[in-house]
């Protein structure tokens, strides 16, 4: 980076302490990046990046308080909304396709390494998009369509044919026909079980039930 260049300011938000930590003490070894904040929840994260307006954000999914999917959704709503890179351990195709529906602008999964952290920073700083190699084969797997996902998470939520048709406007017979599809899509016979992959991947919260 010559001496005319800023640095890339940077927020990290991530709940587990020493992971945050060590992110940060990663970020500020490169000379074209500077870390300016950092939060462990999302509501405070939220704030924080608001008022300091970080060129990248780097962050977690899941985090009490407010979801990291929640902070990316509300930033979009500024006139210039920060650039996000989403590190998770979450790597089932759900995960990353709600992430960039969000507005993501990178996905990395926990466990890559050094170089691509740096590397998906920069990346999405420049304009570009960035997704790990895991993360492109998740995206690209997502075996659901868009209505299918919809199903699912009112199947997990408990509710019958009859009302999922009500809800979306569609036919109960409709509403089996995309049940007995989804369940050939993911080969999982009974409702408990659609239920615990829409709770792994993020389609519903199991505390909300």
């Amino acid at each position: 980076m010559s001496n005319t260049e800023s640095p890339i300011r940077v927020f990290v938000v991530e709940d587990h302490t020493i992971v945050r930590q060590g992110l940060v003490a990663l970020l500020e070894t490169a000379d074209d990046l500077h870390v300016i904040g950092e939060a462990g929840d999302g509501r405070s994260a939220l704030e924080k990046i608001l008022e300091l307006r970080p060129d990248v954000v780097l962050c977690d999914l899941a985090m009490p308080g407010l979801s990291g999917l929640e902070v990316i959704k509300r930033l979009q709503d500024e006139e210039t909304p920060p650039r996000v890179v989403v590190l998770s351990m979450y790597h089932d195709p759900v995960w990353v396709k709600r992430a960039l529906d969000a507005g993501a602008n990178g996905y990395l999964l926990k466990g890559s390494g050094v170089k691509d952290v740096l590397d998906a920073v920069r990346a999405v700083a420049a304009g570009e998009d960035y997704l790990s190699p895991g993360a492109q084969r998740s995206a690209d797997a997502d075996p659901l369509t868009g209505r299918e996902r919809e199903v699912l998470t009112l199947i997990a939520q408990g509710h019958t044919s009859k009302e999922i048709g009500a809800i979306l406007g569609i036919s109960p017979r409709t509403a089996e026909h995309h049940r007995a599809r989804i369940m050939n899509k993911l080969r999982i016979g009974d409702v408990a079980g659609l239920t615990r992959y829409a709770i792994r991947t993020g389609l519903v919260d199991e505390n909300l039930r």
